[in-house]
């Protein structure tokens, strides 16, 4: 059965709560959210925001899933409709037998033009008024007071929410005891006026032991720092900004000398994108780890840069979070539609190493993995996340670390190395990986070497004969073949039994392996695999080559993870059926059930 159309139980329902961005809601949401996982129940949360500062309308949705499904429902089983500019909207997403809950102080006879849902008047707003002096707390502890009341509704554990005000508010005791007295209200009002709980509630679990919440820019940051980056440079961009953020934070806490107080790292915000990315192919020249953040946009104004550290073989990271496109776009909505632009990027033959993460704790190790990929193929890799992973809070694993770890620095020479040698050559392959040794500035006065975008033979020296120019780029694209070996290898779930499967990528992962177990339940039994790192390795030809039949599930227009596999693989294109979404909005599992069962009954009709 779809998500959609079960009815809410116990620990398996959706609240959505529509808002005003910058009302101070985001709290209010979180800590519903953060309470639900601290019960013990798996819960995720989307955030629908606009891309201007305050004013429009904002939507956050909380589903809760005993079962530990982490994409979107597709239902709301439970809306607290704050906005009156989109109660229409509002009202009309609340699935049948569903639930709204609106301030009624000021009633809204358009509210109860449906007789299929319940809609529960709470007067936030007078109670507010009555109980708080100031203006601004009346608007900031209206959405604290709607917490109280989903706590009677749904019966929350007061005490986890006692605790999370404890933690938030424990330096600041006026505003503790606020907050406080404006869930108590809430809480109280329910109690009085509804029968609480309602015929679905939150019942403790122990599921999410072992777990915590955390957004996919904040393990991106954290990462960077445990990889060694000393280096970051950028320019500020939604839905980047906060990776860069969430590193600054990390370093100066462990990245500043305990005697002297200097800061051993550097972090530059660029006069633009492309300015940023030539700072981090300077730092990465010189033996730094540096790298950058960005979006779709940036990533478009970087295309020359790197051009010049794929043809120089540079290392450097990127990060790309995608949002909507093209052009602008929808700044705060999430896509996957930067794939060709990527693999691709700059004028000329060049092709790049990415990385897919599918959620923030692959980010945080995909993080690491990418400075040790960019240093051991001397070549930029770019991490591919989206605003789903970068922004939004998931429940992940607690994240691992080997103290052991050294970093991946490839084939740099030392000044012993570099001595014994009769010349240095920059670009030469001696042992045939196609990956040829590096020297790194003051090391050694006969490693040096000059880098030139333009057209270089194997020594390092201008050329413009053909053969020497052909030798150098036929050289790179094997190095790319070495790539294959290198990259995280895909996700693979397959029977031998079974020849028809599902492919995707990213934060598509948990829909997808929702709707398999839908898909299961009605008899068609399908293959997994989601592919981790473009070149696509080995076990992605051998995915292609045993299945008659592959769904590919991506989050854009024109199927371009599908293109992809056409131009890097030997598969057959009709094989490949595109399951595409990309109205901005994370993928839901129905997208996938119903394309499959769209595809299926076509086929039985033929």
């Amino acid at each position: 059965m779809s998500s959609s159309t079960k009815r809410p139980q116990d620990n398996d329902f959706t609240v959505k709560i529509a808002n005003v961005n910058g009302t101070g809601s985001a709290s209010a949401n979180s800590m519903l959210m953060k309470s639900l996982f601290r019960m013990g129940i798996p819960v995720c949360g989307k955030n629908y925001f606009p891309s201007n500062i305050q004013g429009l309308p904002t939507w956050y949705e909380i589903r809760v899933s005993a079962e530990g499904h982490l994409a979107r429902s597709g239902r709301v089983d439970l809306m607290v409709a704050m906005n009156a500019e989109t109660y229409r909207k509002d009202h009309a997403e609340v699935a049948p037998g569903g639930y709204l809950v609106y301030d009624s102080t000021w009633p809204r006879s358009q509210l109860f033009n449906r007789t299929d849902i319940h809609i529960l008047g709470v007067p936030l707003s007078r109670i507010c008024n009555e109980n708080f002096d100031k203006a601004r707390s009346r608007i900031l502890m209206k959405n604290i007071m709607y917490v109280g009341v989903l706590a009677a509704l749904l019966d929350l554990d007061m005490d986890v929410i006692k605790q999370l005000l404890n933690d938030q508010f424990a330096a600041k005791a006026h505003l503790l005891d606020a907050n406080q007295k404006a869930i108590d209200l809430g809480y109280a009002y329910a109690k009085e006026n509804f029968s609480c709980p309602l015929p679905f509630r939150a019942r403790t679990l122990d599921r999410t032991r072992g777990h915590i919440m955390i957004d996919g820019n904040t393990t991106a940051g954290l990462g960077c720092l445990y990889a060694g980056a000393t280096v970051g440079a950028w320019y500020p961009i939604t839905p980047s900004t906060s990776l860069m953020d969430a590193f600054k934070k990390f370093c100066e806490k462990h990245r500043k000398d305990p005697e002297t107080g200097k800061s051993n790292y550097c972090i530059i915000q660029a006069e633009d994108e492309l300015g940023a990315i030539g700072m981090v192919l300077g730092a990465s020249w010189n033996g730094a780890r540096a790298f950058t953040p960005t979006s779709g946009p940036g990533i478009s104004l970087m295309n020359e840069f790197l051009g010049y550290g794929y043809f120089t073989e540079i290392p450097a990271v990127l990060f790309n979070v995608q949002r909507c496109g093209p052009s602008t776009g929808m700044p705060t909505r999430t896509q996957q539609a930067d794939l060709m632009a990527c693999a691709y990027a700059s004028h000329g033959d060049t092709r790049h190493v990415l990385l897919f993460p599918a959620n923030p704790e692959e980010t945080f190790y995909h993080a690491v993995q990418a400075f040790d990929l960019a240093e051991r193929l001397q070549t930029p890799v770019i991490v591919l996340t989206d605003l789903d992973i970068g922004m939004n809070d998931w429940m992940c694993r607690d994240l691992q670390w080997d103290d052991n770890y050294q970093p991946d620095r490839g084939k740099v020479l030392t000044a012993e190395q570099i001595a014994a040698l009769p010349k240095f050559n920059r670009y030469v392959d001696a042992d045939g990986d196609a990956i040829a040794a590096r020297t790194l500035p003051g090391t050694h006065p006969k490693g040096a070497y000059f880098t030139r975008g333009s057209g270089h033979n194997m020594y390092g020296a201008y050329t413009e004969d053909a053969a020497e120019y052909q030798a150098v780029v036929d050289r790179l694209r094997r190095k790319f073949d070495t790539a294959k070996a290198l990259v995280p290898p895909a996700e693979v779930i397959a029977s031998d039994k079974c020849r028809v499967g599902l492919l995707t990528i990213g934060s598509c992962d948990n829909a997808v392996k929702e709707a398999r177990a839908i898909l299961a339940e009605s008899g068609v039994n399908l293959n997994y695999l989601r592919v981790k790192g473009f070149p696509f390795g080995r076990e992605v030809q051998e995915y292609l080559d045993s299945h008659d039949r592959i769904y590919v599930v991506e989050q854009n227009r024109d199927a371009q993870l599908r293109s992809l596999l056409l131009l890097e693989t030997r598969v057959d294109p009709v094989k490949l059926v595109p399951v595409l979404h990309y109205d901005g909005l994370p993928i839901l599992a129905r997208t996938v059930v119903d394309g499959v069962n769209k595809d299926l009954a076509r086929g039985k009709a033929a």
